[in-house]
């Protein structure tokens, strides 16, 4: 009864009247955050790099916005030669038009020089975990940070403290660098990560700490009796991470990729992918079993998982900051599983039900397959990944398949028909359509490389716009009546997911080429026009074609902006696009109401 007091409330707060208007964004306009993103020589990791960073700092600052409340962030691209979009991750659905930050999908980049101001207005129940990060080649890496949604009142769960954990990886090449040999012919890997950071502080392969703030153990402070909200957020270009505390094997996650509380699940160690966010509570030992184990500091160990090498590394927990940092350790103090696929699935649960939940298999009106495998393109002779048969990059299309259906209309939407001719998506636009109202059902497929035997790689997959039903992942290919059945007998509640991930469930010694080799499946009812993106968060897997690019919805219900209100957007530098001579024509979609209130069950 209470959840559906709590959606009753939720669509009362959601037909909220709004008037958009267009508005130049002079000296005079709020701007609640100011973004500006620059190339420069960084020490990190004991090393010096050249690294786009957000505001002189990787990560970027931690932004904090309120749900029922319309938040401007402006951007500035303050490099010389370089485009840059910004993507709100898990809130993409939450943004005006042309401000998911997706190029070539939902909007022109950025000219160096130019800025934009990017509307946001979360809505109620989306309080939680996310984050901010360049959506152009490799530049997120570095360029990205925070993003809270702060809670209505009193989360429905009690803790004194908080703290961010995001995680990085550190690669010894400049972003120009790992990209040019992705696209290089012959292929040039990036290598492995040589490094992982935790809040932008670590040490990388074959460095000892020195003491400095750039070559150090990082450290995360708590005070003994207290319990704390830990927000994971996984903005890993490539590593998928295994990690534990030492002494302190109970965690309980409480939330999942922002905005759906799930109920408690008790977790011994995190597995965090690319993309992914878990929050869970984590009880610190009391001053009294302090005393008995007479330690005031414990390391967190993580590890990568599923790549040829493993990389180790440790943080700091700390119970009084006057206490000396330990030495690197020798040798490890905790041991943590190999195995991935088996990491809490079927096990997270919602915490409010929704009155319409998952939808069920005899609900789903069309399934895609999306085949993920790699091999040698014909025509380029690269190395690329591709979806469904489809390698996408923002660099196969002249202008930003949103941006033509405003110029274009009826005539730049892809072709439905030939998409389910053609493993969904349109030979012509590359483009996946679907419709309002459709329940799909998304099947991502591994199979082995069809250009280097034994390749196989895991894949954490990421939709913008509609967050997912994830209904389970398996070994082979995907059985739709079994793993109904599945959830069935086990009375499982499908929690929503913006990123979850593909295994390889096979050695790769094992995998023939084009062999299946595990399967994950998302169900969706489709309700949001727009242009979304669905894509592998791996950097280098991105810069080598594994995105695709979903239009949904007709023409008509795509078009929310009049074309008269639409044209600073329509063009690359227009008059959305300020700079230092130039103050921008923005539209405000949003209004500027104030919602927010106590609105837990």
């Amino acid at each position: 009864m209470l959840a559906l007091i709590f959606y009753a409330l939720l669509f009362q707060w959601l037909i909220l009247p709004v008037a958009p208007e267009l508005v130049k964004h002079d000296s005079s306009v709020h701007l609640d955050h100011i973004l500006r993103v620059t190339t420069q020589n960084i020490a990190v990791a004991c090393q010096t790099r050249l690294s786009t960073v957000v505001n002189g700092t990787s990560p970027g600052p931690e932004l904090r916005i309120k749900p029922g409340e319309t938040t401007w962030i402006r951007v500035y691209n303050d490099m010389e030669s370089q485009n840059l979009t910004m993507h709100w991750h898990g809130l993409a659905q939450r943004t005006a038009v042309f401000s998911d930050g997706s190029p070539q999908g939902s909007q022109w980049a950025i000219p160096p020089g130019h800025f934009f101001d990017y509307e946001l207005h979360p809505e109620l129940g989306d309080s939680g975990t996310y984050f901010y990060h360049s959506h152009v080649g490799v530049q997120a890496i570095t360029a990205s940070g925070p993003l809270i949604v702060e809670d209505c009142g009193k989360p429905p769960y009690h803790y004194d403290e908080e703290r961010i954990l995001q995680w990085n990886d550190f690669f010894n090449q400049t972003d120009e660098q790992l990209e040019a040999g992705l696209e290089a012919v012959p292929f040039v890997w990036t290598g492995e990560t040589q490094g992982v950071l935790l809040n932008g502080q670590g040490i990388s392969i074959g460095h000892n700490s020195t003491g400095v703030a750039s070559c150090t153990l990082p450290v995360i402070d708590v005070s003994p009796g207290k319990t704390y909200r830990f927000r994971f957020i996984g903005s890993t270009g490539l590593s998928l991470l295994s990690m534990a505390f030492e002494g302190h094997d109970q965690l309980s996650i409480i939330q999942v990729d922002g905005g759906e509380w799930t109920k408690p699940a008790p977790v011994d160690r995190i597995q965090l992918a690319s993309g992914q966010r878990f929050d869970t509570l984590f009880v610190a030992k009391t001053k009294k079993q302090l005393k008995a184990e007479k330690r005031k500091t414990y390391f967190l160990q993580f590890e990568t998982r599923d790549r040829p090498t493993v990389y180790r590394g440790y943080a700091v927990l700390r119970y009084s900051d006057s206490a000396p940092l330990p030495e690197y350790p020798v040798q490890a103090p905790l041991s943590l599983p190999n195995t991935t696929y088996d990491w809490l699935e079927y096990q997270l649960q919602p915490l409010y039900p929704k009155p319409v939940g998952v939808p069920t298999l005899a609900e789903v009106t069309r399934r895609v397959i999306m085949d993920a495998v790699q091999m040698m393109d014909p025509n380029s002779n690269q190395l690329v990944w591709r979806l469904a048969g489809l390698s996408w990059t923002d660099k196969i299309l002249q202008k930003p398949l949103l941006v033509d259906i405003y110029l274009n209309g009826e005539a730049a939407m892809p072709d439905y028909d030939a998409a389910l001719r053609n493993n969904g998506w349109d030979p012509k636009t590359k483009a996946f359509p679907a419709k309002v109202g459709e329940v799909l059902e998304i099947v991502f497929q591994n199979r082995g490389s069809l250009s280097s035997p034994g390749k196989l790689d895991s894949h954490p997959f990421h939709a913008h716009g509609q967050h997912f039903y994830d209904i389970g992942s398996g070994n082979g290919t995907y059985d739709a009546e079994a793993n109904e059945k599945k959830l069935a007998g086990m009375g499982y509640r499908v929690v929503q997911r913006d990123t979850t991930m593909l295994y390889r469930y096979e050695l790769a010694t094992a995998a023939g080429a084009g062999a299946p080799a595990g399967w994950r499946a998302w169900r969706i009812r489709v309700k949001q026009p727009g242009v979304w993106m669905i894509h592998c968060h791996t950097l280098q897997h991105m810069v080598m074609g594994m995105q695709s690019a979903w239009v949904i919805g007709t023409a008509p219900e795509i078009l929310e902006m009049p074309l008269d209100e639409s044209q600073g957007y329509l063009v690359y530098g227009g008059d959305a696009y300020g700079n230092a001579t130039y103050d921008p024509t923005c539209r405000h979609q949003f209004g500027n109401e104030k919602t927010c209130k106590d609105h837990w069950p």
